[in-house]
């Protein structure tokens, strides 16, 4: 009778116990979410990670009662070509199907020049099939995102609010991510051009300490901080532009504009010529330009994968001839020179002779200007932070990536262009060929790899000043290079 006793009071507590959730619904703290199971990964869209006031530091999301639909993405953040909604600080999370816990987590922070782009842009199917949970990320954008008008200076200082909503990010994945079956504890930020330039400036921030454990940058021109004074003199005068010309009222005339003549942000640095107003360096957000902290040993000292595209800057040529119809010619290339590099044109000139490019001028500017905005300074930041924690460097060199369908007429090859290796990472369906499928599943597995264990592969190198070490990333096939400064005329440069 007891034995029946106790089986009978096993089964009434089986029956009595709630049912477990299924695979597409996840509780957090603010409220469950439900998303899309599909194949093998499942996908949660247009989760709110903060909120925030026009030109206010972001604040805690709101909490939620019921299940909240997360099968679509939030809305974009404001940027030329779309409206998009200032309430725009969600976040997307990407997991295996089965996610046998706790899985190391990739942060992505997505590039756009701090003007356009978003977080759900980025398939991550692929990576997160490798063992990962990849979350990606909206911040605010253009003026909304980086004005550094002293009438909205905060805590840390003047601009970088969509600096402090990707922190707010980085505490949400802190809080949230074992939910999803993540590893708080083993978290890589990540980011391409104006991503990556952000991740440079999370591995120097006093708020973002402890919030990652290793970081990735791609093409990021982390040289490209204003420090505060020259971006509160462009933006004082940007407001003054925009009828928000007195001191003592310009922060309530910019919160009374409305967003679309706030798309086209103040001009803090020029890259080559090319127009940047994103972070500000000197306030309590970001005290230090992260190369010069890099340079003296203050950088987190965690892993990190840094790398460039053999030919970054044909892309920015690219989009200008879309844009203008017009290239650089052959005649014209001493002043095309000039515009950008000023006295140094006639001795760039004769570095990058137009013999040496296929009589080319196109391809000889986008040469210098590669080496001069991209490779260059991302050799001397591998070195400086080889210096205090492991750094590995790469070389992505397909030389017939697919372009962008709106570039695909452009007069000169792009070769390996500026945000050509994104759709080997995040490209699902891209139109590669048989050898260029192999090179996206090479560099899943190496980005995978460097998420797991802080080092992409077994075969790739440590990168170490005195070899210079470089892992080139082709079709053909991954090799070591050793002559990355010389190809990309480092010596010459290191003089400018």
């Amino acid at each position: 009778m007891t034995r029946l006793l106790l089986l009978l009071a096993v089964v009434l507590a089986a029956c009595a116990a709630p049912a477990p959730a299924p695979p597409d619904v996840v509780s957090l703290a603010a409220g469950q979410v439900r998303g899309t199971v599909d194949g093998g990964h499942r996908l949660f869209e247009g989760i709110p990670y903060a909120t925030a006031a026009r030109w206010q530091p972001p604040a805690p999301a709101p909490v939620w009662t019921g299940v909240r639909d997360a099968t679509t993405p939030g809305p974009r953040c404001p940027q030329p070509g779309a409206a998009g909604s200032e309430d725009c600080l969600f976040l997307n999370v990407t997991t295996p199907k089965a996610a046998v816990g706790p899985l190391p987590v990739l942060v992505w922070i997505h590039g756009g020049a701090f003007v356009g782009g978003n977080g759900d842009s980025y398939d991550a199917r692929d990576l997160a099939g490798r063992g990962l949970v990849v979350v990606t990320v909206n911040y605010r954008l253009g003026a909304l995102g980086w004005l550094a008008h002293p009438a909205l200076a905060h805590d840390g200082g003047t601009g970088n609010f969509g600096l402090l909503d990707q922190q707010a990010a980085l505490r949400w994945v802190r809080d949230n991510i074992a939910a999803f079956g993540g590893d708080p504890a083993r978290v890589t930020l990540a980011g391409e051009s104006a991503g990556a330039m952000s991740v440079c400036d999370h591995l120097v921030s006093p708020g973002s300490a402890g919030l990652f454990h290793a970081a990735i940058v791609q093409s990021g021109p982390c040289q490209a901080n204003a420090p505060a004074t020259v971006a509160e003199t462009a933006s004082t005068a940007y407001a003054a532009g925009l009828g928000c010309a007195d001191p003592a009222t310009a922060a309530a005339c910019l919160r009374a504009l409305p967003p679309s003549r706030l798309l086209t942000p103040p001009r803090y640095y020029d890259l080559a010529g090319v127009p940047v107003a994103g972070p500000v360096t000197g306030g309590g957000a970001l005290p230090v330009n992260p190369v010069d902290a890099m340079r003296d040993g203050a950088a987190a000292k965690v892993p990190v994968l840094v790398g460039v595209t053999r030919d970054e800057f044909t892309l920015f040529l690219a989009q200008q001839y879309a844009a203008t119809g017009q290239t650089v010619t052959a005649d014209g290339y001493p002043a095309a020179l000039a515009r950008v590099l000023g006295a140094d044109a006639a001795a760039v000139a004769a570095e990058y002779p137009l013999a040496a490019h296929g009589g080319s001028a196109p391809r000889a500017l986008a040469a210098a200007l590669t080496d001069a905005a991209f490779a260059c300074p991302a050799r001397d930041m591998a070195g400086a932070l080889s210096r205090t924690g492991p750094v590995y460097a790469y070389e992505f060199g397909d030389l017939r990536a697919p372009v962008p369908d709106t570039l695909s007429r452009t007069p000169f090859p792009l070769g390996a262009a500026h945000s050509l290796e994104l759709s080997y990472l995040f490209g699902g369906d891209a139109p590669f060929d048989d050898g260029q499928r192999r090179l996206s599943a090479r560099m899943v597995a190496d980005w995978a790899s460097f998420v797991r264990t802080g080092a992409p592969g077994p075969d790739w190198p440590r990168y170490d000043p005195a070899h210079e070490q470089v892992r080139a990333l082709a079709p053909d096939g991954p090799r070591t290079i050793g002559d990355f400064a010389a190809a990309h005329h480092c010596g010459f440069w290191r003089g400018r």
